[in-house]
């Protein structure tokens, strides 16, 4: 095992069973195209079941420790939570970045400080966690990597949650729903460029563009923050 593996394994404080599984969560999918691996070479994968299990991981904490909430209260701390930013603080906590395969030209255009990025390669981390250690330890890390995050959220000192923001706001005067739509994607996958919309009673009050689905969504519900703050 090289340094850099025994250092990262160190810094999380996981005994991990299976390292591949670490390796994979930490290879960034233009690392996988640059090798012409397989999918199941990069962390994308591992993403999907992370966010799943962060989700959970997150709604029972909130469950258990703010018994007298309401489902709209809860829903609020966990999106401020789970949401890109945070997990990228949670990602850079841990320097996730330093660790990170990913191809040349990916980490030439600042990719290993990328918060798409760094909180995709933390959602995988999840992933692999749950894989390899089980439920338990998975939440055991999940909070205490978050922890310091989770405290600013519950005492309203975490970044703005835009989507949020322009929910609540809307609520205010109508029942009726947003909904966001990626209207464009550019670029190979492993340099993806979105497009998003947010739509409300049809028309479209706000576009963003990021390097992830998420990242553009909230930038569309900034613009439509703005907008609004114009009139």
């Amino acid at each position: 095992m090289d340094k850099k593996s025994i250092d990262i394994i160190k810094r999380l404080g996981i005994n991990w069973n299976d390292v591949k599984l670490l390796n994979q969560a930490l290879t960034h999918s233009s690392y996988a195209s640059d090798k012409k691996n397989t999918v199941d070479s990069n962390n994308q994968r591992l993403e999907f079941l992370g966010d799943a299990v962060l989700e959970l991981v997150i709604s029972e904490y909130l469950y258990k420790s703010y018994p007298h909430y309401t489902e709209g209260e809860l829903t609020k701390l966990r999106a401020a939570i789970v949401c890109e930013p945070s997990l990228a603080r949670a990602a850079s906590n841990l320097s996730l970045g330093e660790f990170i395969f990913m191809g040349k030209g990916e980490e030439r255009s600042g990719g290993r400080k990328r918060p798409s990025i760094l909180a995709d390669a933390f959602e995988a981390l999840l992933g692999a966690i749950y894989i390899d250690q089980g439920l338990d330890t998975v939440r055991e890390f999940a909070l205490r990597a978050l922890s310091p995050i989770i405290k600013d959220v519950t005492s309203g000192k975490a970044e703005k949650d835009y989507k949020t923001e322009l929910q609540e706001l809307i609520q205010k005067h109508s029942k009726d729903p947003l909904s966001y739509v990626i209207i464009k994607e550019e670029g190979p996958d492993h340099a993806k460029k979105f497009t998003a919309a947010v739509i409300y009673r049809g028309k479209e009050i706000g576009r963003g563009h990021g390097r992830s689905k998420k990242e553009a969504e909230q930038c569309a519900a900034k613009k439509a923050l703005r907008e609004y703050d114009k009139k």
